[in-house]
């Protein structure tokens, strides 16, 4: 069982950066990689960024290339999503979550989830 906590999230102008962060607790936490998704009321949820469990290998989906850069403390049990030159369409909820399988973009394939961030990013 693992527990999925977000925090960091808030409203902030165009061109602003933010720090995500994801606190995990459980014992089997570092045997998932762990990914970020967005979502905004209407859509389904939009992959982000995933970073494996063991070697720390980063996987970024379109919106989360080149602005975006995930990273994890296994020792704190934690994964961040540093976000850089934030546009109005970063716009949601972000929530982490964990998989068994890297480089995977699917929700589906996600299993434990945290219950969200919300980003807004006024222009």
């Amino acid at each position: 069982q693992v527990q999925l906590v977000e925090s960091g999230g808030g409203l902030v102008q165009a061109g602003d950066s933010l720090r995500l962060s994801c606190a995990a607790s459980g014992r089997t936490f570092p045997a998932y990689s762990t990914g970020w998704f967005r979502q905004v009321p209407g859509k389904e949820r939009e992959f982000v960024a995933q970073i494996s469990r063991n070697f720390g290998t980063t996987y970024y989906g379109d919106s989360g290339k080149g602005r975006f850069t995930i990273s994890r403390d296994n020792a704190k049990n934690m994964v961040y999503l540093q976000m850089n030159n934030l546009k109005p369409e970063d716009t949601g909820i972000y929530y982490c979550a964990t998989s068994f399988r890297h480089r995977t973009t699917a929700a589906s394939e996600y299993n434990y989830w945290g219950q969200g961030t919300q980003v807004t990013v006024s222009s």
